[in-house]
C-alpha cells in the first residue's frame, strides 16, 4: 500500500473517532423563563441551541408557565429535523421569592439520560437553589451534570459553592461536570478544593452576563456562567459563547430574551 492510501486511511480513521468519540453541551441562564417570554423569543432560543446534544438550563420560573415554556421549546426545536427530549425539576426549596426550576434538554439520538434526575438533597439547608443533577450516557461513557444557579454576589454565592468539594466523596461513582451560573468567577478561592481534586474551569476571564448599557462596544459584564470538569477523565475540544445580543438593535432589546449569553462546550 502507498504512502498517500496509508495517509488518507490514516486521516479517514482519526476523523472516525473524533467524529464520535465528542459531546456537545450548552449552558444558558435564561432569565424569567417562563410568560415573559413571546412565541417569537422561544422561537429565537431554539435557533441558538439547536446544534447542541445537552442543553442545561437555569432560571425557568416555579409556575406552570415555566414549565410551558419549555414544552414550547422543546416542540420548536423537534420541528427542526432533530427529535428533542427534556426533563424539569421541581422548584428548588429555598427562600420562596428567589425559588426556580432547572431544566435539561437533549437529543436521544445522541444521548441517554441514565435513571432519574433529581435536585440534590444533601445541602438543601445550606444552598438555597439546590443543584439540579442528571446522568447522561454517550458511546458507552457516562457524565453527570450538576446544573446550579447560585445566589446573587451581594449574597456571597460561595457560601453556597464551598460545598461542592464534598461532591465527588458523595457521588464516587458519577464522572461530575459543574455548570451554570455561579455568580462568581472561576478564580474565586472557593473553587480552589476543586482544583486540587482536578477540576478545571472550561472558561478563564470570560465575561457571560449583559450590561444595563453597553460601554464603546463592550456589553460583557461580569465572569458568572462556567463549566468545571474533571481533567482527568474528560478532555475540552473546543468552547465558546454565543453573543445574541448582536442579532439586536440594543442590549435592552437583547435582555428580553437573557441577562446572560450561552457558554458551550464540545467533551470528548
Amino acid at each position: 500500500m502507498s504512502y498517500k492510501i496509508k495517509s488518507f486511511f490514516l486521516l479517514l480513521f482519526l476523523f472516525h473517532t473524533l467524529a464520535w468519540s465528542q459531546i456537545k453541551i450548552c449552558s444558558w441562564n435564561i432569565e424569567n423563563l417562563g410568560a415573559s417570554k413571546s412565541e417569537t423569543d422561544i422561537a429565537y432560543m431554539a435557533q441558538i441551541i439547536q446544534e447542541y446534544d445537552i442543553v442545561a438550563l437555569q432560571e425557568v420560573v416555579v409556575s406552570e408557565a415555566g414549565e410551558q415554556a419549555v414544552v414550547s421549546l422543546v416542540e420548536i426545536l423537534n420541528k427542526k429535523g432533530k427529535q428533542w427530549d427534556y426533563v424539569i425539576s421541581n422548584s428548588t426549596s429555598g427562600n420562596a421569592y428567589k425559588a426556580e426550576r432547572y431544566a435539561f434538554l437533549w437529543k436521544p439520538d445522541s444521548v441517554k439520560k441514565i435513571g432519574d434526575a433529581f435536585l440534590e438533597p444533601t445541602y438543601v439547608e445550606e444552598i438555597e437553589r439546590e443543584p439540579f443533577l442528571a446522568t447522561f450516557k454517550y458511546k458507552e461513557k457516562e457524565i453527570t451534570l450538576v446544573n446550579f444557579h447560585a445566589k446573587t454576589k451581594k449574597l456571597q454565592p460561595e457560601t453556597e459553592i464551598k460545598f461542592f468539594k464534598f461532591f465527588p466523596t458523595l457521588y464516587p461513582d458519577k464522572n461530575l461536570v459543574f455548570i451554570g451560573d455561579f455568580n462568581c468567577p472561576q478564580s474565586h478561592t472557593v473553587f480552589f478544593p476543586l482544583r486540587k481534586m482536578g477540576y478545571e474551569s472550561v472558561f478563564v476571564n470570560q465575561k457571560t452576563s449583559l450590561r444595563q448599557k453597553c460601554i464603546q462596544n463592550d456589553c460583557l459584564a461580569s465572569e458568572y456562567d462556567n463549566i468545571f470538569f474533571n481533567s482527568k477523565t474528560i478532555q475540552v475540544l473546543d468552547k465558546g459563547i454565543i453573543p445574541f445580543y448582536k442579532d439586536f438593535s440594543d442590549i435592552h432589546e437583547a435582555r428580553t430574551i437573557s441577562d446572560h449569553i450561552p457558554i458551550w462546550v464540545v467533551l470528548k
